[in-house]
Parts: structure tokens; sequence; C-alpha cells
């Protein structure tokens, strides 16, 4: 493999000059830089990510922001340990990662968190964007500062983030809607369970009911779609409450879709007789939503892989700020479709990550 020293050589200038062209530090001819460029692009030479962090003494700040996970809320818990896991291989390359949560239903914890957050400068920031009105309001003071910003897992549209690491809620969304069809008998009603109150402000739910409601609408098929809207799952008994009785009333309803990953939350609040002639379709592969995949519960979980989403966005972070590598807008995750069959080969990076930490 060629060397600076060789490429010094072969252009008839010192190492200092190449060095200086390799890192765009300004202060050669553009005869010259034209001719290293040339010399460097024939040989293959590549930069050592590693040697030219090094090499220029520079430590870059990588910010995250989002939502915290507990025992109610354990999906963000995936991405979070994605995260912990490249923060560790992107260390070397001199890009230290510090990790900031806000409380996924207070939009007012979101702005503070981020105003805690820019108060250090950070070089880049990876956000999951999940309140619209204050993303804006977040978005505008990054880029009036100049800080470039992704976004993980919620993919909002009109904004200037250099990249999206997440599922398409809306092709998941109408994934569901065909597994939902397909088992479910003709002339069923299916009842869609939303478990906050301002959908429209939670875009990758409001996106996924789109879609669910379009594979229907696209394919010409009729049914009759009910939805229930609960504010919050705190009060557990009532919800239980209002949901039995709507299932005893509405006996033509076979399906239930809770465009969340908290649907372990809604079977368990099922009165057991009424589970029997239920299909149940819900998002991510929680250890709660296992445990009722496993127990037949359930019928599918929807997956978009959230610990590689988070492991991912770090390092293509990284490459961002060590190699100036811009890369692709929008990385979609898989749209994993699992059953109980399948569920224990999934996430297996993350299982391991796991085991390793304890």
């Amino acid at each position: 493999m060629i060397t600076i020293k060789d490429v010094a050589k072969l252009a008839n200038v010192s190492e200092g000059t190449v060095d200086r062209v390799l890192h765009n530090r300004g202060g050669v001819s553009l005869k010259t830089e034209k001719l290293i460029k040339e010399i460097l692009k024939k040989h293959n030479y590549t930069v050592n990510p590693i040697a030219r962090a090094l090499s220029i003494k520079n430590k870059f700040s990588l910010y995250t922001l989002m939502p915290n996970h507990d025992k109610t809320n354990l999906f963000w818990k995936s991405p979070l340990l994605g995260v912990l896991k490249a923060s560790q291989e992107v260390r070397a390359y001199g890009v230290e990662v510090t990790n900031y949560t806000f409380d996924q239903f207070k939009p007012s914890s979101y702005l503070n968190e981020f105003k805690t957050l820019i108060k250090s400068k950070p070089h880049a920031v990876l956000i999951a964007p999940t309140f619209i009105k204050e993303t804006k309001e977040i978005v505008n003071e990054l880029e009036k500062l100049d800080i470039p910003y992704a976004f993980l897992n919620i993919d909002l549209e009109g904004f200037k983030n250099i990249l999206f690491v997440g599922q398409n809620s809306y092709a998941a969304g109408y994934v569901a809607g065909k597994l939902m069809h397909l088992s479910c008998p003709d002339q069923s009603s299916i009842l869609v369970i939303q478990t906050r109150l301002n959908i429209n402000n939670y875009y990758a739910f409001s996106k996924r009911i789109e879609g669910f409601n379009d594979y229907f609408t696209k394919n010409d098929i009729k049914v009759n779609i009910i939805n229930l809207n609960f504010d919050n799952l705190k009060d557990l008994k009532e919800v239980g409450k209002n949901l039995n009785s709507l299932l005893k009333k509405e006996k033509s309803i076979k399906g239930v879709f809770v465009p969340s990953s908290r649907i372990s939350i809604i079977v368990n609040c099922i009165d057991e007789p009424l589970m029997n002639n239920l299909n149940l379709i819900g998002f991510d592969n929680t250890e709660p939503n296992i445990k009722c995949l496993q127990e037949n519960k359930v019928s599918f979980l929807i997956s978009q892989k959230p610990f590689d989403q988070g492991y991912e966005s770090i390092h293509l972070m990284t490459d961002f700020l060590i190699k100036n590598k811009t890369p692709i807008k929008k990385i979609y995750s898989p749209i994993d479709i699992l059953t109980k069959e399948n569920v224990i080969y999934n996430e297996r990076d993350k299982s391991m990550f796991e085991s390793d930490s304890i």
C-alpha cells in the first residue's frame, strides 16, 4: 500500500504538503494540489480514519436526543443499546458520544433537554424528532449555529437533516393491513387502538395508521374500521373496562391493530374469553410483546431493527464528521414480520451486546 512518504516522492513535494492536501488545510498551490490528488487516486489511497483522527488531534462531539424508557415503554431501550455499542467503537476515531433522554409524553421535556444539550456546542446531533412543533424550534437553532443533525426512527419531512435512519412507517402500516386482511374472515370489523390522544404529533404512528387504512382502500376491500383512543395507559382498569365493553358490544371485531410498541399492555387488558376470536397485530419486539407472541396472544409483530438503527446512525454520523462523507439521505430499516416461530432469531446483535454489558 502506498504511503504519504511515497506520494511525496512521486509529487516531488514534502510529506507535510501531502498531509495538508489530505486534510484540506490549504496553503498548497492548485497545480500541486491537483498533482497530489491524481497520484492519490491512481494508487487508490484512502485515509486511515484512526490515523487521521490522531494526526489532526481533533475530537468530535456527537450528541443524541432520544426518549427515555421504562417498564411500560421499552422500545427506546433497543436504539439506546445500539448507540452505546457504536459509541464504544467510534471513540477510537476521536468521536465522543453523549446521550440525552427526554419524557416521550412531554414536549417540554424534549425542548428542555435540547436546551441543556446545545450549551455544550456539539459538532453534530442525532435526534428522535418525537414532537413536530418542538422539532421545528430545535432545528431552527441547530441551523442557525450551523450544526449538522440527523433523524432517528421518525422520518419528518421538510427539514434539512443530513440523514434519516429508521423504518418507512407508511409501508409498515400497509404491511400490517395486508396481514390483518389475510388473518381475519370476510365482513370482519377491525379495531385500531391509539394510545396517545394527539396522534398527529407522533408522526410514525400517524403514518402507520395511514398505511394500514390505505391497504384496504387501494385494494377496494370493504372493512369496518373502528377507532378507539386512550389518552394514556396509566389507569389500566379503566382501559380494560372500556375495551372489553366495546368488544362485547361489537361482536364483528375480529382484528385489533395497535400501531405502537404497547400491544402487550392492550393484550393484558382484554378478558381471556374474548381473546379466542381475535387476531392482534402490533409493533416491536420488546420483551413483553415477544412473550405475548410466544403465548399465541398476538398473531404478528412488525419489527424495525431498533438496535441496528441506533448502531448504524452513530457510525454514519462518525463517517460524516471524520471523513466528510455525506451519507445516503434515507436509510430504511427492514419491515420484519415476526411470528412465534421466528422471533428468537431476531435482534441477535442486541442480545449479544446486552450479555457482554452485564
